[in-house]
């Protein structure tokens, strides 16, 4: 059973949703977002990266941060930009990105459930990352952007959400990289019955993207429990905000990997040593991998195609067959010294919307060594590793398109 609710949200009013809807604190640098939203005073990036107004050297540590960031939303609110809708509404929230399109309803889920493992994870979170949201919602006392969930996809779900799009949209528009956002406001009382009996029989719900969220929306739970033990139940603040969207929807994107040195190696011993693991040819002309377990790997101006031999990972092993772990266990970890993915700063992360190309231009320019290309993890893998209760290697999938945020921002008081 998973409790899935509606909640008053406050939102742009409509001619200004373009204006402000902005990508995720987490997907830009701090000197990508100056550039995105240094002309638009209304760019929610002011609000989920307020580090952008601080022009120190060192404004991404600067505490006084989150305090900017409250300013900033409380300018939103006072400008009219921003209102707090009158009723508890769901919101189906579509995003189209050339061909593909994926329907989610936007709501509020149990915090509750996600401590308990009903809402289950797939990525563990950094103690400072997590730390920096849970002082950003503590400051703004409001959950900015919206956790990424998925669900098993259930006809009787899909059907309603056919119905619910007939209507004319509150919100359609395109945003500079050609993602088309449309939102339908779903305040009908026989519709919200509906969705949520729906998904109280939905078994389990799934973090996608966005566990710094999750785990620090369940963080402030338990402060702001803390500070008002009498408040009761169903708080604003005993829920997180959330986009849910049937798992046959989602589009997983590779993630992939640079490091920046050969671990003292020159490039023939390195290569030596990769072939002991895996099967390699050059020439790899495709660059990206067409199935699992085959990895691009680009080095000196030269693509090769690396395949894995059987004996380097066990197939009833969960995390073990994953690609992500194979270029781990059998290259990264035992050629290149990468022992610990998480905190070792000689390897970086490339969102596969960013093409071969990003990875080409990195070997290029020298700020790296060698760069691999991996074939996606699939949804039915998260949700196996997921139901499994364990845990992925860090950067295993990368979820397009991005949800925006600041068109939906959850107040923890009114």
């Amino acid at each position: 059973m998973s409790t899935v609710i509606p909640f008053k949200a406050l939102r742009p009013h409509r001619q200004f949703v373009k204006a402000v809807a902005s990508y995720p604190y987490d997907v830009v640098s701090v000197k990508e977002a100056r550039e995105i939203a240094k002309d638009n005073p209304l760019n929610f990036l002011h609000v989920e990266k307020s580090e952008i107004d601080l022009q120190s050297s060192s404004a991404e540590n600067d505490e006084s941060r989150y305090e900017i960031a409250k300013s900033n939303l409380d300018k939103l609110r006072r400008q009219n930009v921003l209102f707090q809708e009158k009723r508890h509404c769901f919101y189906v929230y579509r995003q189209r990105a050339g061909t593909h399109s994926q329907y989610g309803i936007v709501a509020a889920i149990s915090l509750a459930e996600y401590e308990s493992g009903g809402i289950k994870k797939h990525e563990l979170t950094k103690a400072d990352k997590e730390l920096d949201r849970i002082k950003h919602v503590m400051a703004v006392n409001a959950q900015t952007g919206p956790v990424f969930v998925t669900y098993r996809a259930q006809d009787s779900i899909d059907r309603m959400v056919k119905r619910m799009v007939e209507c004319e949209p509150e919100y359609d528009f395109v945003t500079d990289d050609g993602i088309s956002h449309t939102v339908w406001v779903i305040g009908a009382e026989e519709y919200i019955a509906a969705l949520e009996k729906a998904f109280a029989g939905v078994h389990t719900l799934y973090i996608a993207d966005g566990h710094h969220r999750a785990a620090a929306a369940a963080a402030v739970r338990r402060l702001k429990r803390e500070k008002n033990p009498g408040g009761g139940k169903d708080q604003a603040y005993d829920y997180v905000m959330a986009v849910l969207f049937p798992h046959d929807q989602l589009k997983i994107m590779s993630y992939n990997r640079a490091v920046k040195d050969l671990n003292g190696l020159d490039k023939a011993e390195f290569l030596r040593q990769v072939r002991v693991r895996f099967f390699v040819s050059d020439n790899f002309v495709r660059k990206s991998p067409a199935h699992y377990h085959e990895i691009g790997m680009y080095l000196g101006e030269r693509w090769y195609n690396l395949d894995a031999k059987e004996n380097g990972y066990d197939k009833k092993d969960l995390i073990g067959i994953l690609d992500v772990s194979i270029l781990q266990e059998n290259l990264l970890k035992p050629i290149l010294g990468i022992q610990n993915p998480r905190t070792d700063e000689r390897i970086d992360y490339i969102g596969g919307i960013r093409g071969v190309q990003e990875l080409e231009r990195l070997v290029d320019s020298g700020e790296f060594a060698v760069a691999f290309s991996l074939y996606p993890t699939s949804m039915e893998q998260l949700m196996a590793v997921s139901d499994a209760g364990k845990i992925m290697p860090p950067k295993s999938t990368w979820f397009e398109p991005k949800l925006r945020s600041g068109i939906f921002v959850h107040l923890l008081t009114s």
